[in-house]
């Protein structure tokens, strides 16, 4: 028996185990889903929403994460300097808001403009997914962008003066050496983060953009029932928040973190 498997075995896992059981037996029996057949085409759709915005932005965001990261941790002032401003800005403020002055502040400036609304771009600025993205995007990019500053400074030096002793470029070393061991220590935090950012993506529906939290608002402003609706869209997120967990663990078990 592996310890994965035993670890599930422990008294206080099946006790949980057993409450979420009860819990979901006594939702089936004693709450109304009659609804769940008329909606669930619309949820299956939200649900792709939800991961395309997810993986869309977490990938965009980490891509741009890697040049704040390390401009902070050994660029030169003119670099490193916007990067950590960025990077503070981001944290500092909620993400709501970010999305709002977007969407509604930078996304409103445009019809403004004559040669935007007769360009090939009026048709995706006028939508609200494309500030969508961004945001979501941006938040992602701002706090991993520090979690790499942290991932870059942490490799030690000796391993990057003995590829230079190799005779190894400066774009080859960090091809090979210092961008690889900055993701095997970023990984741990980048679970989390990824994690976070699937709690995130309920906010785009503030600015009309259909996922699964805009399709459970619906289906409550329809039925006028509060409790089924919100425990099936939080079965979602736990369902989808657990296939994320356990994709990393496999991740990192594949990939994983060398001792310095």
């Amino acid at each position: 028996m592996g310890p994965e498997l035993r670890s599930w075995k422990e008294p206080h896992r099946l006790v949980l185990l057993a409450i979420a059981i009860g819990i979901v037996v006594f939702a089936a029996l004693t709450m109304r889903w009659d609804w769940l057949p008329r909606y669930s085409g619309k949820l299956v759709s939200g649900v792709g929403t939800t991961l395309w915005l997810l993986f869309l932005t977490s990938i965009l965001g980490f891509l741009l994460a890697v040049p704040l990261g390390l401009a902070q941790a050994a660029g030169p002032f003119w670099l490193s300097g916007p990067a950590r401003a960025f990077c503070t800005v981001i944290r500092g403020t909620p993400l709501l808001l970010q999305l709002w002055l977007l969407y509604y502040g930078l996304g409103s400036l445009f019809a403004y403009w004559p040669e935007i609304r007769q360009s090939w771009a009026w048709p995706y600025l006028r939508s609200a997914w494309p500030y969508g993205v961004l945001a979501l995007t941006m938040s992602f990019a701002g706090y991993e962008g520090e979690v790499m500053r942290g991932a870059f400074a942490g490799v030690p030096k000796g391993e990057l003066e003995a590829a230079r002793a190799y005779g190894m470029s400066p774009l080859t070393a960090f091809r090979r050496i210092w961008l690889p061991r900055a993701i095997h220590r970023a990984l741990p935090t980048l679970a989390g983060e990824t994690v976070l950012q699937l709690k995130a993506t309920p906010l785009v529906a503030t600015i009309t953009v259909v996922d699964v939290y805009a399709i459970i608002s619906r289906v409550r402003q329809d039925t006028y029932l509060t409790y089924e609706p919100l425990l099936l869209l939080a079965l979602i997120y736990m369902m989808l928040t657990g296939v994320l967990v356990v994709a990393f663990r496999w991740l990192e078990a594949k990939v994983p973190v060398k001792s310095s």
